[in-house]
């Protein structure tokens, strides 16, 4: 079974079973320690991708990182996805989980890249203008990218806004290379 296929059937089967639990909320903030927990390091990464430790002492790690900090529901989940030898697939699961909870919650997301990023006041407007606009909620991600020198690229699904100097720079770089008072002989 393809990697992005399982991980979005047992996201889907996750986010069928906390509804049903009446734990949506509670799974999704589980879902998302447990996804940063798994980001940022580099080690749980390797550990849970290994074919020489065991399944029990995966599941030993899972439960001594999480047991404190996630619902019974999550810690039982990701204890069977290693028991099905599913662990490598922890972070390919979790996102895909965030990406069926927004479907099911109608969330949209955008990601606004900017030379130098976004103050409060500038990001609850933008976020504000996104979500009038598509009449839905956004869940806004910021990139800073300097080289785009200024301006922005807002991105919202399959639509693209990109106001950066930068493009602009290589528009006029075209417009000029394109010299028509140049007589040809």
């Amino acid at each position: 079974m393809k990697g992005s296929l399982l991980a979005v059937r047992y996201a889907k089967s996750l986010l069928g079973f906390a509804l049903e639990q009446g734990e949506l909320e509670r799974v999704y903030q589980d879902i998302r320690l447990i996804l940063n927990t798994c980001n940022e390091n580099k080690e749980l990464r390797v550990v849970m991708n290994s074919p020489i430790i065991g399944t029990e002492k995966k599941k030993e790690i899972l439960e001594s990182l999480f047991f404190k900090h996630i619902s019974k529901i999550t810690l039982g989940y990701f204890s069977l996805l290693a028991s099905k030898h599913r662990e490598g697939y922890i972070i390919p699961i979790c996102e895909q989980f965030i990406e069926q909870y927004k479907k099911h919650k109608h969330i949209l997301t955008a990601v606004i890249t900017t030379a130098t990023g976004l103050d409060e006041e500038v990001r609850g407007l933008v976020k504000k203008l996104i979500s009038d606009s598509f009449k839905t909620d956004i869940d806004l991600q910021e990139v800073v990218d300097p080289k785009i020198i200024g301006g922005f690229v807002l991105r919202v699904g399959d639509k693209q806004d990109d106001t950066s100097i930068a493009r602009k720079i290589r528009l006029l770089t075209r417009t000029f290379s394109e010299n028509p008072y140049i007589k040809e002989y």
